[in-house]
Order: structure tokens, then sequence, then C-alpha cells
């Protein structure tokens, strides 16, 4: 296993700085109250990938771009949001630079969430509170996390240093097969985990499943290679997953179902077998699991 850690910088400076109101959140606070600026380091994304050199490097968010969005939030004592800022890695009117947040904080205690995430056009997010964040579109991206206590007890500015990890699960859907004419989608039903989840545990707040629906890039006559990003609702879950092979009108083709999956946060499982084939079963699967260990299992 080889593994690569990426390190992503925000700095908290002042609120003045921000101009984009549709992504950013500031709450007024009573003129005679103390301030301080706020230093956050995220020091490192917990990322471990495989056909990579063996060397550990440092890199900022912006050139790791996995990550296609950036939210930072504080709530104070009673549960308010005193600030919350989104930045769009390709929406250049989000930022001035990736990575670097600006906001003034007055004296008091706040609990901070940084998150970091795969994003797409289509794609919709919320954070509502410590407790509380969901992708609404239809299906979660590879995220990272962080929740902390922050003191703020004089004007003195603060400087902290925090790490994102990776609360995701991922599922590699590989075809042993090539693509045919005629196909047009796969429809992935994963009968445990969704799509929210609470960023004070990293854990899903559901455990009823989802299915998300993904257009091939593969050429016909080429083998389709697809992944998926579920928040588990344990540490470690096992669940069936159900592949649909679709048409343009959106008919069932093929049907397989592979039972006893098993997922892991930060850990990769990966899934190779006959998709588009006739009369084969799940049983004819294979399952590989990476990104903290390898592991393999035949069904």
């Amino acid at each position: 296993m080889i593994q690569k850690i990426f390190t992503a910088a925000i700095v908290l400076l002042a609120a003045t700085s921000c101009s984009n109101e549709s992504v950013e959140t500031v709450v007024e606070n009573n003129a005679e109250q103390g301030y301080a600026p706020v230093t956050v380091q995220v020091a490192d994304f917990s990322v471990t990938q495989r056909d990579f050199s063996p060397t550990r490097a440092a890199e900022n968010p912006i050139d790791y771009t996995g990550v296609g969005a950036m939210t930072l939030a504080f709530y104070d004592a009673t549960g308010a949001e005193q600030y919350k800022s989104t930045q769009i890695r390709n929406d250049g009117g989000t930022y001035t630079t990736f990575g670097s947040f600006t906001a003034n904080l007055p004296i008091g205690n706040y609990t901070m969430v940084a998150l970091g995430y795969a994003y797409y056009d289509g794609d919709a997010f919320t954070l509502t509170s410590p407790t509380e964040a969901a992708f609404t579109s239809e299906r979660p991206r590879e995220t990272f996390c962080v929740k902390q206590d922050v003191t703020v007890t004089n004007t003195t500015p603060l400087n902290l240093n925090v790490t994102l990890n990776r609360i995701s699960s991922k599922l590699e859907i590989i075809s042993t097969d090539n693509r045919p004419a005629g196909i047009a989608k796969m429809r992935t039903t994963l009968a445990k985990g969704g799509k929210s989840f609470n960023p004070t545990t990293g854990l899903a707040l559901t455990d009823t499943g989802y299915w998300q629906t993904n257009s091939p890039s593969a050429a016909v006559g080429t083998a389709i290679d697809i992944a998926i990003y579920p928040f588990l609702y344990t540490d470690e879950e096992t669940m069936d997953v159900t592949i649909e092979v679709l048409d343009a009108g959106d008919n069932v083709l093929f049907t397989k179902v592979v039972s006893n999956v098993p997922f892991k946060r930060n850990r990769a499982t990966k899934m190779s077998g006959a998709v588009f084939t006739a009369g084969t079963s799940g049983a004819a699967f294979k399952l590989e699991t990476e990104w903290l260990e390898d592991a393999t299992v035949t069904f």
C-alpha cells in the first residue's frame, strides 16, 4: 500500500474581505465585544492512493483536485452559526485564494467544522450544524471532515492546526466484460448507508441506503469503471449492492445483485465482474478492498 498525504491551508483573518453573500454568512456581533482574528491551518488531508510514488508530500488544496469545495463554519455555545463560508474551486468569485478564509470572532467558545469534498456541476451540499450535513443532490462525494472546539479568550490572534480526515467509504465497480452498444446508464443501489452525515462523528445520519445513476464514460467495446462514495452508519458495514444496466429510455437490461459486500470508512472496496452478460450472477463478482489496507473477498 502506497500512501500520500495532501495538505490544505485554511486561514481566517478578517470578515470584511468577503464579498460573496451567496456562499458566506457572517453574523453581526455587538460592537462592544472584543474580536480576535483566528487563523486555522488545515494540516493534512489523510488520503491514501495506489499507483503513486512512495514519497509522502504536503500539498495545498489548490493542488489536490479531488477537493472541489471547502466549507468552514463556527457555531457559538448556544449552537448559533457565527460564521460560514464555502469556496468552490471552479468559481473564482467565491475566493481570492482557494483554501484561505477570512473571519473575525468575538470572545467566546465555539465549535468549528471544516469540510473538504469533491464537487461537480449539479451538486448540492448543506451544512446545517456541527451534527448535520448532507449532499441533497443525487450522490454523495468523497468527503474530508474535522470538528474542533475553539475558545477565543482575548483579541490576540489565534492560530490553530487541524487535520481533515476522510469520512467516506468507496465502492469501485469494474466490468470484466466490455460495454455493448445500447447501454446508456448504470444504476447502483446500496442497501445501507446514506448521503447525509454527522460532522462530529463522521457517520451517516441514516442507514436506509440510496441509489445513484452513472453514465459511463467508457466507449462501446471497452470495460467500465465507476466509483461511489457512501457515508456509513457505523465504521464498518456489510450490505447488498444491486447493479442495473439501463438503455437510453431507462429500461432495465441486466440486473446483478452482489450480497454481503464489506464497506469501511476510509477504505475502498473494488468489485469486478461481468456486468453486461446475461445469465451471470453476483457470485461471479470479486471484491478487493484498499486505502487503509488490502483485502480480497470472492463471492
